[in-house]
């Protein structure tokens, strides 16, 4: 059961005060696939009385019962949400938040619930996407220029910082460091992270970036894009970190010739990306990007494993999750050759 008859109570009671209604039913509370990291529980609102009188098909996210160090705090990924949606993101429609622990036990916050498909898997071998592919990715592209039109200082978002120092060097330390605290040896992703530490080019701009921009967290119905989720990674950063995440061969999902994340081309998305935010990329430091990318979700897979190896949160899918590792490895390396033949 998603959740408990008297956390449905609590849930009932508390939406009744925050919206002023007379009564406020939850139905239908069941828990959605995917979503490693956080909980995400699909139910029905009725509202009696109230502005916001009437049924609401919505989406609780709160955290699982183990997470990782470099997820966001449920109710600052609230804020990052709200913002981006007042700035014309396609995200779904924010509704509230709730920062008092007695309700759910931790915090949570309720989103508008979308429809359409998002498992990469499916994604790539959707007949309508791989005919309207070109045009997603370039959606895609525009998408990520909206979210890039952000810079620092954010004041409504004060948690955010600019990171202190060249971002993609930066990255690289945090990424080192997780890895050290892991107590494993892991010499092909250490010779990665130091050859993208001493070759990659220094950024040039700072923006508020999504952080796991991809396919898996992208909702897509009959071919087109309905809404791009999960915003627990945000932060500042350089745009092309989003743009290096997208276009990163783990993300394709067996497409590997389709490079913009088995969906369409690299160039229709980098085009596109170019034309809506009047910036001019550079291809070869967007490949630097991929390699950061492949570095970091390998370190990732091998801190989700850690979860379940460590007792905090026993599941099979945390287990298997290190296993994609030797692959990401191979990548590694296939990205450092392609980057060093292309040195001047």
């Amino acid at each position: 059961m998603a959740l408990s008859e008297t956390e449905l109570q609590r849930l009932s009671a508390w939406l009744a005060r925050e919206l002023a209604a007379e009564r406020v039913t939850v139905a239908n509370a069941r828990r959605l696939g995917g979503g490693a990291i956080q909980e995400n529980i699909a139910l029905d609102l009725a509202v009696e009385g109230g502005p916001k009188a009437g049924a609401h098909a919505l989406v609780l996210r709160r955290d699982s019962p183990s997470t990782v160090a470099v997820s966001r705090p449920r109710l600052e990924e609230y804020a990052i949400l709200e913002r981006v949606y007042r700035a014309g993101a396609t995200v779904p429609a924010p509704f509230l938040a709730c920062a008092d622990p007695e309700v759910l036990g931790k915090p949570f916050y309720l989103v508008a619930r979308v429809e359409g498909e998002a498992r990469g898997a499916r994604l790539v071998k959707d007949p309508l996407v791989r005919a309207r592919g070109e045009e997603l990715v370039a959606r895609l592209g525009r998408e990520l220029a909206t979210i890039h039109a952000l810079r620092p200082p954010l004041p409504d978002l004060p948690f955010l910082r600019p990171p202190e120092g060249d971002p993609v060097r930066v990255r690289i330390a945090e990424l080192r460091a997780h890895l050290d605290a892991l107590d494993a040896a892991e010499p092909v992703l250490e010779w990665g992270l130091r050859f993208v530490e001493r070759r990659a080019p220094e950024s040039r701009e700072i923006a508020l970036v999504h952080g796991d921009f991809r396919t898996g967290n992208l909702v897509v119905r009959d071919g087109r894009l309905v809404a791009v989720l999960d915003w627990e990674f945000a932060g500042f950063s350089d745009p092309l970190e989003d743009l290096g995440w997208m276009l990163a061969k783990c993300w394709r999902f067996g497409a590997i010739e389709r490079e913009c994340g088995g969906l369409g081309s690299r160039e229709a998305f980098l085009r596109s990306y170019e034309e809506a935010s009047g910036r001019v990329v550079d291809r070869r430091a967007v490949r630097f990007w991929e390699l950061v990318a492949t570095l970091r979700w390998a370190v990732v897979a091998l801190m989700q494993a850690d979860r379940h190896a460590s007792g905090r949160e026993r599941s099979l899918e945390l287990a298997l999750t290190a296993h994609i590792v030797p692959r990401l490895e191979a990548d590694v390396l296939d990205y450092v050759a392609l980057l060093e033949e292309a040195e001047p």
